[in-house]
C-alpha cells in the first residue's frame, strides 16, 4: 500500500499542505482525489475472532458508526495535526464537544473554574447544567490571575475559557492560566473557535485540550453543524469512549465530516483574508465619531494587544465595538446596514453582525449584561470574505444611522 500524504518525510509539512493531504492517499481508494463519504452505520468482520479482537481493542478497525467512521477518521487526524495534538475527535456540534468532554472528565464533587465571559450556551451548560449533578462551578474574570488563584482548590478538575471570548473579544493568557491550573492539579481547556489553529494553537502554549465549534470558521460556509476536540490520546480516547459513545451520542454524520474537511482545505487562506479585512474595519471604526471604543485583538488601542500578539499570529475575523448612544444606536446600526447580514453566527463567507443586547443576550437585564462585560451599544461583527471596499461603504451607512439615532434622542 502506498504511503499516505504526510508520511515518510523528515521535513515537517506546512499547515495548508497537511490540511489538504494528511491521512489520505487517493491510490487507496481507486484513485479518488477526494476522500469517499462512508455512508454506513455498521461494519462487517472478516471472522468471529477478528470481531472479538476489535471489541477488545486488539485490532484497528471499525465496529459501529456512533464511535467512528472512516471519513470522520481523516478529519480527526487532520485537526489533531493542525492543533499539534496526538488525537482528535469529531462530534455533531460544538456543544456536543463541550458536553462530551465535561461528562467524560468530571464527576459529582468536582469543581471547575470558567471564565465569566463565554458563549451563552456554554455558560448555561456550566452554571445550570453541571451544577444539577453536584459539580461546583466558579465563574471569574480570568484576565486577572488573582481571581483564578482565589478559587483554585484541590478539588478543581478543569479551568475552561475562550480566547478571544464571545462576544467582547477579551484575550486570556493561555500559557499563564494553564501553568496555574497545572500547579493545582487541574486541566486547562481552551475553546479555540474564534482563532482556529491557523492563528492560534493553545496546546503549544500549555493547554491540555482544545475544542471548536467547527460550525464556524473550520466549516467556513454556514452550511453545517459540527464540533471538534484535540489533545493527548488518553484524554481524547476517554471522551470518545464515554462522552461520545454513551453519555451524549453526539455523532457527526459522514457527510458533515466531509464538509468540514472541505472547509479546512482553505482555512489558512480564509483566515488571512478575514483577518486583513477585520483589521482595516477596526481602524475605520476607531476613527469614527459614532464609535466609543473598538475591541480587536491586534488593534493598538486594545487593552490586551500584547497578550494577543504573544499567542496569535493574526487578529482574526471578529470585531466588537461600542456605539455612542447605547441600545438605540445599536438597533439603528443594525437596521442601517444592507450588505452586512443580521445573524448570530460567525465564521461564514458572508459578513454577519449582531447586537447582543437586543439579540443573544436580550433575556438578561441591563445589570446582568453589564456584569458580563456586554454593554447596551455593543455590536459584534464577523467579517466575511467580501471585497473590503464594499464592506467599508456599508459600515459607513450603519454608522450614519447610529449617529442620526443619537442626534434624534438628544
Amino acid at each position: 500500500m502506498a504511503k499516505k500524504h504526510g508520511e515518510g518525510s523528515n521535513r515537517p509539512q506546512g499547515f495548508a499542505t497537511r490540511a489538504i493531504h494528511l491521512g489520505y492517499d487517493p491510490m487507496d481508494e481507486n484513485g479518488a482525489l477526494t476522500p469517499p463519504i462512508y455512508m454506513t452505520s455498521t461494519y462487517a468482520f472478516e471472522s468471529a475472532e477478528a470481531g472479538g479482537e476489535l471489541f477488545r481493542g486488539e485490532r484497528k478497525g471499525y465496529i459501529y458508526g456512533r464511535n467512528r467512521n472512516p471519513t470522520q477518521n481523516i478529519l480527526e487526524e487532520r485537526i489533531a495535526s493542525l492543533e499539534g495534538g496526538e488525537s482528535g475527535l469529531a462530534l455533531a456540534s460544538g456543544m456536543g464537544a463541550i458536553s462530551a468532554m465535561c461528562w467524560s472528565l468530571l464527576e459529582a464533587g468536582d469543581e471547575i473554574v470558567i471564565d465569566h465571559t463565554l458563549y451563552g450556551n456554554s455558560f448555561a451548560l456550566f452554571t445550570h447544567g453541571l451544577t444539577k449533578f453536584g459539580i461546583t462551578v466558579h465563574a471569574v474574570d480570568l484576565t486577572d490571575l488573582a481571581n483564578l488563584d482565589k478559587v483554585l482548590t484541590k478539588k478543581t478538575k478543569l479551568v475552561y475559557f475562550e480566547t478571544p471570548a464571545n462576544p467582547n473579544l477579551r484575550v486570556i493568557d493561555i500559557a499563564v492560566v494553564s501553568e496555574r491550573a497545572h500547579a493545582a492539579g487541574a486541566l486547562a481547556v481552551v475553546d479555540n473557535t474564534f482563532c482556529t489553529p491557523a492563528l492560534q494553537r493553545p496546546l503549544e502554549h500549555g493547554a491540555d485540550l482544545v475544542l471548536h465549534s467547527a460550525t464556524k470558521y473550520l466549516g467556513g460556509h454556514g452550511d453545517l453543524l459540527a464540533g471538534l476536540v484535540a489533545g493527548p490520546h488518553e484524554l481524547v480516547h476517554r471522551i470518545r469512549q464515554h462522552g461520545l459513545r454513551y453519555l451524549t451520542g453526539a455523532t457527526i454524520s459522514p457527510m458533515t465530516a466531509f464538509l468540514v474537511m472541505r472547509g479546512i482545505k482553505t482555512l489558512e487562506l480564509r483566515m488571512e483574508r478575514h483577518s486583513n479585512s477585520a483589521a482595516a474595519i477596526a481602524d475605520m471604526l476607531a476613527a469614527h465619531p459614532a464609535v466609543a471604543w473598538v475591541a480587536y485583538p491586534f488593534h493598538d488601542g486594545f487593552d490586551q494587544v500584547a497578550v494577543a500578539r504573544k499567542q496569535m499570529t493574526m487578529g482574526g475575523g471578529l470585531v466588537s465595538f461600542e456605539l455612542n448612544g447605547g441600545y438605540d444606536a445599536g438597533m439603528a446600526f443594525m437596521n442601517g446596514v444592507e450588505l452586512v447580514t443580521r445573524a448570530v453566527s460567525l465564521g461564514d463567507t458572508e459578513t454577519l453582525v449582531q447586537h447582543p443586547a437586543s439579540m443573544t443576550h436580550a433575556a438578561y437585564t441591563p445589570e446582568e449584561r453589564a456584569s458580563h462585560g456586554i454593554s447596551e451599544g455593543l455590536v459584534r461583527l464577523s467579517v466575511g470574505l467580501e471585497n473590503l471596499e464594499d464592506l467599508l461603504t456599508d459600515m459607513e451607512a450603519g454608522l450614519d444611522a447610529a449617529m442620526a439615532s443619537r442626534a434624534a434622542a438628544e
